[in-house]
């Protein structure tokens, strides 16, 4: 396999990856990004959490939840628990009462 077709395969995969995202965006509540993944989530929980050194990390849960991982085969995960010393980014996603349908799908 070339350098060439590697890169065609990756490039497929990540599309593929967006569609999926673009298709289940709507059904979540929240987006969360960590150091490592970015995850879409009905529930979630963050807590700060100190060691005995002072060090500070955060513990975050979600329930309910799609990650954005090209190299996993199955991205619906029912409960996630993340450690990190990363920064968390946590959105509530806004949630439109009327969808207005594509041009194209008429």
């Amino acid at each position: 396999m070339s350098a060439e077709d590697l890169e065609r395969y990756e490039t497929e995969i990540e599309l593929g990856l967006y569609r999926e995202y673009r298709d289940v965006v709507g059904l979540f509540s929240y987006v969360v990004e960590t150091e490592r993944r970015f995850y879409l989530c009905n529930s979630v929980d963050v807590q700060v959490r100190t060691g005995d050194g002072g060090e500070v990390w955060f513990e975050v849960r979600m329930a309910d939840a799609w990650v954005w991982d090209m190299y996993r085969q199955a991205r619906f995960v029912k409960n996630v628990r993340v450690l990190t010393f990363k920064d968390v980014n946590v959105e509530e996603l806004a949630k439109p009462e009327l969808q207005v349908p594509d041009e194209g799908a008429r």
